[in-house]
């Protein structure tokens, strides 16, 4: 097939969680023969922060300016079979609109952050996605599943809204040596959001200051400049894709925190958590409902409450957890790698093709029959 995708980007993994699953998606679909164009805006705080600029698994369509690069849009849709526009596509609204003018078999929308575009649809305000241009989706995709995905069918009329969970290449994240750079007793990788600083603060400075004999790493972008962190936690504003794995393989203990909205729904894992998984970390979450259909709590994840819980797991003897993060690696390699995701997406793209194919030849024959 071939597949056009709108979304926020591809070549830099600086500040967003989408690069990472829109290249282990693309990659898994590439190496299944699928051929992949991948339309980005060139915006400034990713140009600096290019990591990836020229994947080898899909052409990118670098752009400045929609109206100068919407004829390059229309036809590269006249001729592909599945169209995708993701949410925070700066242009989302634009690229829908050119889906639903055009005649492509399949078009579908990827929702990377499903609970908050639909807090936005709710009130109105969504930048990204009009209300009344769901219906025109076959597939809306989204990071997020349970009630949801009811919601975005009978409130919003989505004709199939499905679970697309992000995943991970395992040729790129596996169990790696303890890297000097990167050893640490616990780890948090994650950009700043303002709904998440007070779990970071109970779950990672409080134990931090409690514990100063211990090494503690927080990597992310966008922190305010005020902030204030303990003196034995190391800061990264950003680190490379290149070396994630080689930070949770180093990190005794990796801490998963989870935005709020993403908690007030629930079945909303992050990439960084299967990411971690991978590579046999030992992992210790917050909870959110669902949690269970990704891992088993106290057998492949560990959960925290409060500071104590995470200074408990700190002082804990290696050898007592190092089979949760075994576990929770063999859990992630059966069940959330990105060829499972890309078969996932060929099966709920083949179900959409004979459907659209179906209603074109019975659109053919009444016209026959009419004349």
């Amino acid at each position: 097939m071939k597949l056009v995708i709108f979304g926020l980007s591809i070549t830099s993994a600086w500040g967003n969680g989408h690069a990472m699953t829109y290249r282990a998606l693309t990659r898994a679909l590439h190496a299944r023969g699928h051929d992949i164009l991948f339309f980005e805006r060139d915006q400034e705080w990713y140009a600096g922060n290019r990591d990836l600029p020229e994947p080898p698994f899909c052409d990118v369509h670098l752009y400045e300016n929609w109206n100068e690069v919407l004829p390059s849009v229309k036809k590269q849709l006249r001729d592909c079979d599945v169209a995708m526009v993701g949410s925070y596509f700066p242009d989302g609204v634009d690229a829908t609109q050119e889906l639903i003018d055009a005649d492509v078999p399949v078009k579908t929308f990827y929702d990377i952050d499903t609970p908050i575009t639909v807090s936005q649809l709710r009130r109105g305000d969504a930048e990204y996605l009009r209300a009344d241009q769901i219906a025109a989706f076959d597939l809306y995709f989204s990071f997020t599943a349970g009630p949801l995905l009811l919601e975005l069918e009978t409130k919003f009329g989505a004709q199939r809204a499905v679970p697309l969970f992000c995943s991970f290449d395992p040729d790129q994240y596996f169990s790696r040596d303890v890297s000097s750079r990167y050893a640490c007793d616990l780890s948090y990788m994650g950009t700043y959001a303002s709904d998440r600083q007070s779990k970071l603060e109970t779950l990672l400075c409080t134990p931090a200051r409690s514990l100063p004999d211990y090494r503690f790493l927080l990597a992310g972008a966008q922190y305010p400049s005020r902030a204030r962190w303990p003196k034995n936690v190391r800061r990264i504003t950003h680190l490379s894709p290149r070396w994630h794995a080689h930070l949770y393989s180093s990190s005794r203990f990796v801490l998963n925190l989870t935005r709020q909205e993403m908690v007030a729904v629930g079945y909303s894992p992050s990439v960084r958590l299967f990411e971690a998984a991978a590579c046999g970390s030992v992992i210790v979450s917050d909870n959110w409902l669902g949690m269970e259909n990704f891992f088993t709590p106290g057998e492949e994840i560990l959960l925290a409450n409060n500071s104590d819980d995470v200074v408990s797991y700190l002082k804990s003897n290696d050898a007592q957890f190092a089979e949760v993060g075994r576990r929770a690696q063999q859990r992630v390699l059966e069940e959330q790698t990105s060829r499972h995701r890309a078969e996932q997406f060929e099966s709920y793209v083949s179900t959409a093709q004979q459907k659209h194919f179906a209603s074109h030849a019975d659109a053919k024959d009444a016209v026959l029959t009419s004349r």
